[in-house]
Formats: C-alpha cells, sequence, structure tokens
C-alpha cells in the first residue's frame, strides 16, 4: 500500500472492470490539483485511466464529493460538453476509505504550468483562449431535464448561496485572520445583481481544469466538476476572468500562464463568450470580484489541508499564503476600479 492509495486493492477492482485492463495495475499522482487527488492508472499492456479520490484527513462538510462528480459528468456524456468518460465509481468500504472514480484518460496537453505554457506558440495561445470561452457557452447550454441534473442543487439565487457557502468556509478553514475577506463580502453582498436565468455551472472553470489538443489548441475535455452546482451562468464566466491575469495588473498571485504573449485579453474571453452564447454579459464585474474572492478562499483551504496532511500537498508544492493575499488584493482592487 502507498501512503496515498491502497494500490493492491484498488488495483484489483480496477483489473475486474470490464475495460480490458490488466495487472499489475500502477498508480501514479499527476496534475497541480490541489483540491481532489488525481492519478495515472497504468496497467501491464501500458494502456491509460485517470483515477480520483477525496483528499485524506478531515474535510469540510458538502466538499471533495466524488459520487457527486461522477454523476454529473456520467450525465454530461452526449451533450457536446467535451469531457473524459466516466466508467465507474466504487463506494464499496472493503475497497477503498472513501468514493473513488475511474475515468478515461484523455491526450492533450494540461496547460498548468509556466512551462507548458511557454512550449505552446503564440497562435495556439489565443486559439486555446478561445475555445475556453466557447467551451464554457456550451456548458451552460446543457439541458438540465433531459440529462437529469435539473435536481442537482438549489434554483435560489445563486449570488447569496455562493456568498454564504464560501464565508462559511472561510471560518472552517482559516489559518489566520484577514479583515479583506470580511470587507470584500459585505461589498458583495450590498452589489449582488437579479438573477435572470439558472443553468449548469462547473464552479471551478479555468486553464488548469482543461485538456487542450496538441494541434489546434481547441478543449478536449474538461475536468474538475466536483464544485458544479446549478446558478448563475455568469459565475463561471467571472471565476475564468479570475483565474485569467493580465501582463499590465499591479498583482499577478498564483499562476501567470495567461500574462504571456497571444493569450486573449479578458476583455476578448468575455467577447468570445457572448458571441458564442448569445448570452447578456452586464455584470460581469460583479462576479469577477466574487470569483477572486472565492479562489482566495478556495487556496486557504487548500494550505489549510497541506498543513493539517501534508500528503495531501499537490506535486507542484504548498500553496503559499502570500498567494491568498494576492487573490484578495486584485478583488479589492477590482471592485475600486468598478466604484464599489
Amino acid at each position: 500500500m502507498s501512503s496515498l492509495i491502497d494500490t493492491e486493492t484498488i488495483g484489483g477492482w480496477v483489473a475486474g472492470l470490464d475495460i480490458g485492463a490488466r495487472a499489475p495495475i500502477t498508480f501514479t499522482r499527476v496534475g497541480a490539483g490541489q483540491s481532489n487527488l488525481t492519478f495515472l492508472v497504468e496497467d501491464a499492456d501500458g494502456r491509460r485511466w485517470v483515477l480520483r479520490r477525496p483528499p485524506l484527513g478531515s474535510l469540510l462538510a458538502s466538499a471533495h464529493d466524488v459520487a457527486r462528480e461522477h454523476r454529473i459528468m456520467a450525465a454530461l456524456v452526449g451533450t457536446g460538453v467535451p469531457i473524459p468518460l466516466p466508467h465507474a465509481l466504487c463506494t464499496d468500504p472493503t475497497i477503498t476509505d472513501a468514493p473513488i472514480m475511474l475515468m478515461e484518460h484523455v491526450a492533450g496537453v494540461v496547460v498548468d504550468s509556466m512551462t507548458s505554457v511557454e512550449a505552446i506558440d503564440p497562435q495556439r495561445r489565443s486559439a486555446i483562449g478561445h475555445s475556453l470561452a466557447r467551451t464554457l457557452g456550451a456548458v451552460h447550454a446543457v439541458d438540465l431535464d433531459a440529462t437529469g441534473l435539473s435536481d442537482l442543487a438549489s434554483r435560489r439565487p445563486y449570488a447569496e448561496r455562493q456568498l454564504r457557502r464560501w464565508h462559511r468556509q472561510w471560518e472552517d478553514s482559516r489559518t489566520r485572520d484577514l479583515p479583506l475577506v470580511d470587507d470584500l463580502a459585505t461589498r458583495l453582498s450590498a452589489r449582488i445583481p437579479e438573477q435572470v436565468d439558472v443553468t449548469l455551472v462547473h464552479g471551478d472553470f479555468h486553464l488548469m481544469n482543461v485538456i487542450t489538443s496538441i494541434g489546434d489548441g481547441a478543449v478536449r475535455a474538461v475536468l474538475d466538476w466536483e464544485l458544479s452546482t446549478l446558478g448563475d451562468p455568469l459565475a463561471d464566466l467571472g471565476g475564468l476572468l479570475a483565474y485569467w491575469p493580465q501582463a499590465d495588473d499591479s498583482v499577478v498571485p498564483g499562476f501567470a500562464g495567461p500574462t504571456l504573449p497571444g493569450f486573449p485579453s479578458r476583455d476578448d474571453l468575455v467577447q468570445v463568450y457572448a458571441d458564442s452564447s448569445g448570452r447578456d454579459v452586464d455584470g460581469v464585474d460583479f462576479w469577477h470580484v466574487l470569483g477572486l474572492w472565492k479562489i482566495a478562499i478556495i487556496a486557504e483551504g487548500v494550505l489549510r489541508r497541506s498543513l493539517d496532511e501534508p500528503r495531501n500537498t499537490a506535486t507542484t508544492g504548498r500553496v503559499d499564503a502570500a498567494v491568498v493575499d494576492g487573490l484578495l488584493r486584485r478583488a479589492d482592487e477590482e471592485a475600486r476600479a468598478g466604484g464599489w
């Protein structure tokens, strides 16, 4: 047994599935993701799959729900939203201590490091950004009734739900006092826009959570559906902007990939999304600020889990507290630029 996964027992489960896997099965931790743990699964013939499981240790309520993530991905098969095909979910306590999901391995490029960005020419960077925005429109076009996802979550106003949820998560996971979290929550609460539509919302849609084509840069698969819910589609667009720094930003916390030449500006992403989806994008500035605030809280939670259980730390290392601080400063800057 490795420190993260019982390779013998779970390897036997994989080999017993009707997917042609042949023992011995190996598991290798992959990805820069800091939430659910992701493993590359390989069999004796070199065939590949991907396995997901929750982090180790004590988890916040409703977080890291792999079974829910499996439900959503299974529902999206055949909708036109590019996803890895989910093969199986296991919740048997004799096999695994937490739900695990096995899915298709999709060949392509995950742009999650400066090394991977630098290997992409400016033309393909532009194509990746535009494909991201169009793919997000496809997510929001999913027919909730046809996919059986109409009861996935509450349809109550999404902004209020997000503010309550993430402020509670902050209180449950913070490692220090940061008054700007409460200050931004108050200012956001005072500017909540009217919700006019309810769609599937990915909840964590950004460059590092997709697999792109080596050839033309098109999005081949959208990953990490664990935060998906029903809500305002502009929340996803604002979240994408929050993860999309520009070279002229005064603070660039976290992954700086989109600051390199060739990637579209945030305004370009908004325009491509509006053109491809046909949606009104008025009010996206609110969701941009909320996205930065929310990502800061997520990062703080990742830091907390890493401190509590070092084996949860991603292969890229522990989240730096300075990243959380930088995201909050960016949120404050965007809010002040909007006059609030």
